[in-house]
């Protein structure tokens, strides 16, 4: 078995590709270093672009109190002490990081936390004081009823005043900027300028990560934005186009949480109404060419109320389809399809159809969201959310009333995600670049290795010779798009490797969207590679389970089932050449434990039956389009 995982990782990590490489300068601490770049991207790249420290209005309310260096520290495989006293340390660190605090109210609790009390004259930011300083039970209470505050569009004026605020952002974006330029180190580790731009109102969520390209040069000439009181994205596109347009650089954002905007991120309409227009999309398309499938606040990429033929729709759903972020607005059936992003390419093809271009042609990246500055996906080694529950042992069953109002448990947080990128090089501009491109994908929380082409003329022998240098030759990869002329149904190229210190797998599927001639979205998913074919037939078109070795009780499991490797080429059976239509690859492991399972085995706890104890992690990539030729 070691030596069929070794052989999957030279396939699946080298490939020959170093020639004819471009060669790319880098500023670091005053220097410059080169870096080349591949021809191809060789190796994947694992990051966080998610992540939030003692800067943020709510992280540092939460109770944390580790900084941005102390992020990329850890992210870097460092050790560190946790707000709470614990050590932490990744297993493997991580290849890239993006620290993204709140614009809004960047360091602002913080500020109140250290300000003298009796020169606070509201009585209400002294009470928020008083309760910060209790510890931090207090101090989470506090965070709740400014979050309240926040989604009520209530909070003291004195915590509004614009000239307080932008100077008090532009002190700590300073900062922050000398603090990732230090720790970027081109070829080895990148740290990205980035921020969160935490468009939400009404308690609906509609944040949006931004981040830079570029070194602090040009971001330094831009501080973070504070989105209170904006409806739209608009804000953000016209702070982002500026930007590339007085500097030369560049910026994209990401959506992020899409599960709990209530309907409102992925519209078929214009926000507010009306119908979308081309310029729109275009510029959606444009400025957000990445979204975040998964993270902690669960997971966005299907719903079984949307996709009630896959069975694996619906993973990590619990208790994050009651209502919106802030809990606030009870969430219904119909607000589904605006919030799932297999829905939402779907939508994507229906307003391309209509209007000739597709808004929502997007690739997809997991990423964290952690408020504890630890980027910890793994499920043994969970930081949680915050830090009201780093590992404790009452924050499987704790209420989290953090805002909200009703319904959430520790539990339903999830140990997820990370962003995979496919880049020619470790550094900003390459790493940006993939993204750009799409040529991502997103993962759960295991690393994964994940490559898909679509072709034309792809054969199983492919897969016996160079095929990641065919795939790029003959085809496109994840995120790219396939054109019509060419005779027959397209074919794919899809390998995926276990984690190497994770579990088996047990399936690779292909998720395929189109509209069908009477206009009404379809969906299927095929499954196209799975472990122990000889034993597991498929039954009415769908392949048995893979089986089941978690033992609960230790919270351990087997990789007696599963393959630690799958590949193979294969061509859609129900092609239409007329017809749009995309196609992503889902990766399923075998199942394993839970982070509730380890903390019930680690502090000797009795879950009750609704806990999720086990799980099947998975990855998923982004799509490759097919798109007819005009007759």
């Amino acid at each position: 078995m070691r030596r069929k995982v070794m052989l999957a990782a030279l396939l699946l990590g080298t490939s020959g590709l170093i020639a004819g490489c471009d060669q790319v300068k880098n500023a670091v601490g005053g220097k410059t270093v080169e870096v080349k770049e591949a021809d191809y991207p060789e190796k994947v790249l694992w990051g966080d672009t998610h992540l939030h420290t003692a800067n943020s209005v709510d992280a540092f309310g939460f109770g944390v109190r580790l900084s941005p260096e102390d992020a990329l520290r850890f992210a870097r495989g460092e050790e560190v002490t946790s707000t709470t006293g614990l050590k932490a340390k990744l297993p493997r660190p991580l290849d890239f990081l993006v620290v993204t605090d709140h614009a809004e109210g960047l360091g602002a609790t913080k500020a109140l936390y250290d300000a003298p009390r009796m020169l606070i004259t509201d009585p209400t930011m002294r009470r928020w004081y008083d309760m910060m300083h209790e510890g931090p039970q207090g101090s989470q209470r506090a965070m709740a009823e400014i979050l309240d505050a926040r989604g009520r569009n209530d909070l003291p004026k004195a915590m509004l005043n614009a000239g307080d605020a932008a100077e008090r952002t532009k002190s700590v974006w300073k900062s922050n900027m000398e603090t990732v330029e230090d720790y970027n180190e081109p070829g080895k580790f990148t740290a990205f300028h980035g921020f969160e731009y935490t468009l939400m109102q009404g308690g609906n969520n509609l944040h949006r990560n931004v981040i830079f390209r570029d070194g602090a040069d040009k971001v330094g000439t831009v501080a973070p934005i504070d989105p209170t009181y904006k409806a739209t994205p608009d804000e953000i596109w016209n702070y982002m186009e500026a930007y590339e347009k007085a500097t030369g650089g560049r910026v994209l954002a990401i959506p992020h949480n899409s599960n709990l905007s209530n309907g409102l991120m992925f519209e078929l309409t214009q926000p507010g109404g009306g119908p979308m227009t081309a310029a729109y999309a275009k510029r959606r398309a444009k400025l957000e060419p990445v979204v975040e499938i998964t993270q902690i606040k669960g997971d966005s990429e299907a719903h079984p109320f949307l996709s009630p033929n896959d069975e694996f729709a619906g993973f990590g759903v619990a208790g994050w389809e009651l209502s919106n972020l802030l809990g606030n607005q009870p969430k219904t059936p119909n607000m589904f399809a605006g919030e799932y992003v297999r829905e939402a390419l779907k939508r994507g093809l229906l307003l391309e159809a209509q209007m000739g271009v597709n808004p929502y042609k997007f690739g997809v990246i997991g990423s964290t969201d952690s408020h504890t500055a630890l980027s910890t996906a793994d499920e043994d080694q969970f930081f949680g959310k915050h830090t009201g529950n780093e590992p404790n042992p009452n924050r499987v069953m704790q209420p989290q009333n953090l805002g909200t109002r009703k319904g959430r448990f520790g539990w339903h947080y999830l140990a997820s995600g990370y962003a995979a990128v496919w880049a020619k090089a470790n550094t900003r501009a390459a790493i940006f670049d993939a993204m750009e491109r799409r040529e991502v994908y997103a993962s759960t929380g295991p690393r994964m290795t994940v490559r898909f082409f679509g072709g034309w003329d792809f054969k199983a022998d492919d897969l016996k010779g160079n095929w990641v240098q065919a795939g790029y030759k003959r085809g496109v990869p994840m995120g790219g798009e396939l054109s019509g002329g060419k005779n027959g149904a397209p074919s794919f190229i899809v390998s995926a490797l276990k984690d190497p210190i994770g579990a088996n797998l047990d399936r690779v599927q292909v998720v395929k969207g189109w509209v069908d001639k009477s206009g009404k979205a379809q969906e299927k998913v095929f499954d196209v590679v799975w472990s122990d074919p000889g034993k597991r037939k498929p039954v009415g078109g769908k392949v048995p389970a893979v089986g089941d070795t978690v033992d609960v009780a230790t919270a351990t499991y087997k990789n007696t089932i599963g393959a630690p490797t799958l590949a193979t080429v294969w061509t859609d059976p129900e092609f239409d050449p007329a017809v749009r239509a995309f196609y992503y690859v889902r990766v399923m492991e075998i199942p394993t434990p839970s982070w509730p399972a380890y903390d019930a085995v680690r502090f000797k706890l009795k879950l009750t039956p609704d806990v999720r104890v086990k799980q099947q992690e998975r990855a998923y990539t982004s799509a490759i389009w097919y798109n007819p030729t005009k007759s």
